[in-house]
């Protein structure tokens, strides 16, 4: 994603955020709107420093609580709230606190999934926090590696192997984050081309 294209997806969903704020003034109990709050909420944490992130994605799992509070059944909500849960996972170097945030997305999808059992995307997403702590494990090691001092110049054959393995495990982590972030932004672009705003530029594929 080039730099304008991440510019205007931030000023889509700035927009979309305030819009949403200013609905739930008028209508606090409109499940669709706060669904739509806690996605605008998610697309701009990715692009937030972690602990800004973090903060970002606890304030969309709480509009999202919100909206299951009015719609219990409101499987789009459970699956973005899986996938806020699932971020703020990755997101969290703790293993335990972690594994606690991957369950806690295993069940919202899982509820998803039978309300939607067609839903292929809510099934891979069930399928990626079932992993999620594997997943977890491997990020957290890669960049533990990553900060260790490689012996010796970067220029010697040990330096360059460093270097690989450093750039493979950087395209795990890329891989795994991409796809959640992927699903921020399907479920927002849906949920925003329901709704009375123009849709943001669909996500990259």
């Amino acid at each position: 994603m080039d730099l304008q294209e991440d510019f205007d997806r931030i000023l889509f969903f700035e927009h979309a955020r305030k819009s949403a704020e200013a609905a739930y003034a008028q209508n606090p109990l409109d499940a669709e709107n706060l669904t739509r709050w806690g996605g605008a909420l998610l697309e701009l944490s990715q692009f937030q420093s972690v602990p800004d992130s973090k903060k970002m994605i606890k304030e969309a799992i709480s509009k999202l609580e919100e909206a299951l509070a009015v719609n219990p059944e409101k499987h789009d909500t459970l699956w973005c709230i899986g996938n806020a849960q699932t971020s703020y996972g990755f997101l969290t170097p703790d293993q335990d606190e972690a594994k606690d945030y991957f369950k806690k997305a295993s069940g919202h999808f899982e509820r998803a999934v039978a309300l939607d059992p067609a839903n292929e995307l809510y099934a891979k997403s069930l399928e990626v926090a079932a992993k999620g702590s594997e997943l977890h494990m491997e990020i957290h090691k890669s960049s533990l590696s990553q900060e260790a001092p490689s012996a010796g110049p970067s220029t010697s054959a040990g330096g360059l192997k460093s270097s690989k393995k450093k750039k493979e495990s950087n395209d795990f982590t890329y891989d795994v984050l991409g796809w959640v972030i992927l699903a921020f932004g399907l479920i927002a672009w849906v949920g925003f081309a329901k709704s009375n705003m123009p849709a943001p530029p669909p996500p990259p594929r």
